[in-house]
C-alpha cells in the first residue's frame, strides 16, 4: 500500500465549532477560518448536517492529530479507515 493511499478519516463537527484557529494554526495545510470565524476542513465533503469528513494518508496523520488535539472543544475526530478504530479523541 503507498502512502499516497488514504488510511484515516477526520470527521469534523462544524457547528460544535468555536473559532479558537487553534487547528489552523497546527495545520494550516488542512484547516482555515472563514468569514463565519469558524473553522473548515480543506477538502472535506459534508456527510450529514453540519459533518464534515476527509480522508487522509499516513503522512498527513500527525499535523492533523495535532490539529484536533489542539481544538479546545474537540470537535474533530480521527478514525483508521481500515479498523473503525477512532485514534483521537
Amino acid at each position: 500500500m503507498s502512502d499516497n493511499t488514504p488510511k484515516y478519516k477526520i470527521i469534523y463537527d462544524r457547528e460544535g465549532c468555536i473559532g479558537a484557529a487553534a487547528c489552523a494554526a497546527a495545520n494550516a495545510d488542512h484547516w482555515e477560518i472563514v468569514e463565519d470565524g469558524k473553522a473548515d476542513l480543506k477538502g472535506a465533503k459534508e456527510t450529514s448536517p453540519h459533518i464534515w469528513e476527509r480522508t487522509i494518508t499516513e503522512s498527513e496523520l500527525q499535523r492533523n492529530l495535532e490539529a484536533a488535539e489542539s481544538c479546545p472543544v474537540r470537535v474533530i475526530k480521527i478514525i483508521e479507515i481500515a479498523s473503525g478504530k477512532q485514534i483521537y479523541p
